[in-house]
């Protein structure tokens, strides 16, 4: 097994070299167990037609990666909606004030992503800015070189986003980010706060909002039309899916 100074050492020369191809799967193996000074992200929320954008970082050394992967922390796509929610405490407790968490509401989600499509954007963009939010935010409170963000777009999304601080930071963007102890745990941050929105949407609107995009949730849509009129529902959902069409023809 290769040794956290050795892993440190190929990470400074990932930083020179702004690559990852010197990178071996047993490198990305060690990482995502004990890792090293690295900043994770990831969101939730972006397939679901009810409820928020939800982006997360989280700051993770060697001592705390252990504290995470002691607890089970892993992809949030792998956990119930209730082991999120258990594991999302003990992560902000572990981690203290070295996470992260962007919440875009369903009606400022609707605003950004209607003056992103002016500018020629895409949902890309949107995703970028709540990654290079999350780590700006993180960056303000610890210094870190390095970022690990699943691969979904461009870099230079992610790099255009980010201000001052962000700019000097390596942006590493891979397939199955999750794997990184890092990246896990940011998605359960974020996926945690998901699901307590869609749940208070819910209580607010005295509807039991599903998740995703499925038919149930087109019926459930109608039904708060009925209920609250087509303008209320920019403040529960994500009016550019598909799913509008569906649930305003």
């Amino acid at each position: 097994m290769i040794k956290s100074e050795q892993i440190k050492e190929k990470i400074q020369k990932l930083i020179e070299q702004k690559t990852f191809e010197s990178f071996t799967e047993e490198d990305i193996e060690n990482l995502s167990k004990f890792g090293f000074p690295i900043i994770g992200t990831d969101e939730a929320g972006k397939g679901d037609y009810f409820g928020p954008l939800v982006g997360a970082g989280v700051y993770v050394d060697e001592n705390r990666a252990k504290k995470l992967a002691s607890i089970g922390v892993q992809d949030s796509k792998d956990l119930s909606d209730e082991k999120n929610i258990e594991l999302s405490k003990k992560i902000i407790d572990i981690c203290k004030h070295r996470f992260s968490i962007i919440e875009i509401s369903p009606s400022k989600y609707n605003d950004l992503y209607s003056i992103f499509t002016q500018e020629n954007k895409n949902l890309n963009h949107l995703l970028a800015w709540s990654h290079a939010k999350a780590i700006e935010v993180l960056l303000s409170r610890v210094d870190c070189s390095t970022a690990v963000i699943d691969q979904f777009s461009d870099e230079k999304f992610i790099l255009d986003k980010l201000q001052e601080k962000g700019k000097k930071i390596t942006i590493i963007q891979m397939h199955r980010a999750e794997e990184n102890i890092a990246v896990a745990a940011a998605s359960i941050l974020a996926r945690s706060r998901f699901l307590d929105k869609l749940r208070e949407l819910s209580h607010i609107y005295n509807m039991d909002f599903p998740k995703g995009s499925s038919r149930e949730v087109i019926t459930i849509a109608k039904k708060f039309i009925d209920k609250h009129g087509k303008e209320k529902l920019y403040q529960v959902a994500k009016l550019h899916f598909k799913t509008s069409k569906s649930v305003l023809d």
